[in-house]
């Protein structure tokens, strides 16, 4: 039985879908309706043969290579419209800023923002800040020599801001201000106290600013040979003692009991989000100053503690989590007290360096802010 299947020349089954090399040459033939034929030959009885014949496609789909020679018995009288894509309108996208909620568009960073690093050091301390992942540096430092005119009074604060650096940037220029007029009005006396509402008049200053954002703080206050540090956030404080190190601060977060118990008191809650406690599934500190849409609870009251500055107290490591996260405080003193003690030149802005590559070298894609205060220069 035989089979002979008449198909179009189609563009599935058109030579220029079949050869489309210039070397290719075909010697197809077709009848003068444009149809290939093919005979399929089953088993040598005769039989009336089953013909299938497809009608010819509109001359629009007819496409024809000029690549591929195939001989036609009969010539069109005109050559086949080829098809062509048009391409598609241009997108129109306006270009937006990215903002910390509400919607904020991000105004242009400029100065100290866009800086990679930013160093310092002067009598009796050294400072290294070293931008993150982030397009704009978030962390800040003040330092203040010669407090009434005496070279052993100083005061010191590394600021770590959130949501923005506009909160961090106004406590490293308003807090120290704040702590010294609460000083004066209280005759230089009960120093805590005064930290404590030097902290809480600068949040309130800050909120009036009407600006999103918050910062966690830690300072440190030298005055009358005492050493007052005080934080509000996990910003932290390592003293070295004769190469031991000793935290005088502890870190503000949600996970610590009584920091949860405070928040819950107050009708807020505390989650765990993807391994972080966060108050409200928010916020991953529970003290700062700023952060308007959660100062129901969180306070910008600091915990202080005051130290009598002795002949053994060498060093004091004052920095922003993105060192804590990844470098012990025993780590940190071992690091840097080989570059601060013993040698004829110290190098404490060396060490601080030291700190912050040790703890990119671990992963760390925040900011990250290290300064050291040599204790001894104000003995």
């Amino acid at each position: 039985m035989s089979c002979t299947v008449a198909i179009s020349n189609s563009p599935v089954f058109s030579p220029s879908r079949v050869c489309s090399s210039p070397f290719c040459k075909s010697s197809l033939s077709s009848s003068p309706d444009k149809t290939l034929t093919l005979t399929l030959t089953h088993s040598p009885s005769s039989s009336s043969p089953f013909r299938l014949r497809l009608q010819k496609p509109p001359s629009g789909l007819d496409r024809a290579s000029n690549d591929c020679a195939v001989s036609t018995s009969s010539s069109s009288s005109s050559p086949p419209a080829l098809l062509k894509r048009k391409r598609p309108a241009r997108l129109d996208i306006p270009n937006s800023g990215m903002g910390f909620g509400g919607g904020c568009v991000a105004t242009p960073v400029v100065g100290v923002e866009r800086r990679e690093v930013v160093e310092a050091e002067s009598d009796g301390y050294s400072v290294f800040c070293k931008r993150g992942r982030r397009e704009a540096m978030e962390d800040r430092y003040s330092a203040l020599l010669n407090l009434q005119g005496d070279p052993k009074q100083a005061f010191f604060g590394i600021f770590d801001g959130h949501g923005g650096a506009k909160a961090a940037k106004f406590a490293a220029e308003n807090l120290d201000k704040n702590i010294l007029d609460e000083l004066e009005r209280r005759d230089q006396e009960d120093t805590e106290e005064a930290v404590k509402f030097g902290y809480l008049n600068t949040d309130s200053e800050f909120l009036k600013e009407d600006v999103s954002g918050g910062t966690c703080c830690v300072t440190a206050l030298i005055r009358n040979g005492s050493l007052v540090v005080s934080n509000a956030g996990d910003c932290r404080a390592v003293m070295s003692r004769g190469g031991i190190a000793k935290a005088l601060t502890s870190d503000h977060r949600p996970s610590r009991d009584d920091e949860k118990a405070r928040i819950e008191s107050s009708g807020g809650y505390v989650d765990c989000c993807n391994g972080v406690w966060r108050i409200l599934g928010s916020l991953a500190v529970s003290r700062g100053i700023g952060d308007r849409h959660l100062k129901q609870w969180v306070t910008a009251e600091p915990e202080t503690k005051i130290v009598r500055i002795e002949s053994d107290l060498e060093f004091l490591i004052l920095a922003s989590d993105g060192l804590w996260d990844k470098v012990s405080n025993q780590e940190a003193v071992d690091i840097a007290r080989p570059l601060c003690m013993g040698i004829q030149k110290p190098e404490p802005l060396t060490a601080c360096k030291k700190l912050a590559a040790l703890s990119v070298s671990r992963g760390s894609t925040d900011d990250i802010s290290v300064m050291l205060i040599q204790l001894g220069h104000f003995y």
